[in-house]
């Protein structure tokens, strides 16, 4: 995998990055949306991709 399909996820309560993770950017042109755990926020949270 290249670094040009490595997306940054960042939590929509508290603002931080949490996750690094890969899409491919050919199949999936929205922005990935998905509900993870925060270990800041100390729950499961929707987690949005950043640039």
């Amino acid at each position: 995998m290249s670094q040009d399909n490595l997306i940054k996820m960042e939590c929509t309560v508290c603002k931080r990055t949490n996750y690094h993770t890969y899409k491919n950017k050919k199949t999936l042109k929205e922005r990935l949306q998905l509900k993870k755990h925060c270990k800041h926020c100390k729950k499961h949270t929707l987690h949005k991709e950043t640039k």
